[in-house]
C-alpha cells in the first residue's frame, strides 16, 4: 500500500511540475489541442494542486499539501496580476482569500506537534 501510494504521489507531483512548466504541451499530449492564455494559467494552477496532492500523499499530511497548494497559488495568482494580464473582477479577491488560507495554515503547522 505505502510503495503504491508513493508512486502514485510522484506521478502526480511530475504530472503537475510538467504542467506547470509546458503546460500547452502537456494539454496538446492529452487532448490533441494546446491551451493559450487564461487556459494556461488555470492549467498551471491544476499544476499546483497536483504538486499539493504529490507532496500531501509523500508526506501524509493534508496539512502540508493545503499549505503548499495556498501559497503557490496565492504566489502565482499575485503574479498574474502584477505582470501577467489576467485581471478578472475576481483575481484579486482570491489572492486575498488564499494569502489568508496560507497564513492560518502556517500557523496550524507551525502549532502541530508532529511537526
Amino acid at each position: 500500500m505505502k510503495s503504491v501510494l508513493m508512486f502514485s504521489a510522484v506521478g502526480e507531483a511530475a504530472t503537475g511540475i510538467a504542467l506547470l512548466i509546458v503546460p500547452s504541451v502537456v494539454a496538446e499530449l492529452l487532448f490533441g489541442e494546446p491551451v493559450v492564455g487564461a487556459g494556461a494559467a488555470a492549467a498551471r494552477v491544476a499544476g499546483i494542486a497536483l504538486i499539493a496532492l504529490g507532496l500531501a500523499c509523500w508526506q501524509r499530511s493534508p496539512l502540508v499539501g493545503m499549505l503548499a497548494y495556498n501559497v503557490a497559488v496565492t504566489l502565482y495568482l499575485a503574479y498574474l496580476a502584477v505582470a501577467g494580464g489576467l485581471t478578472g473582477v475576481l483575481l484579486w479577491p482570491a489572492v486575498a482569500l488564499h494569502a489568508i488560507f496560507s497564513i492560518l495554515l502556517l500557523r496550524a503547522w507551525l502549532a502541530a506537534p508532529e511537526r
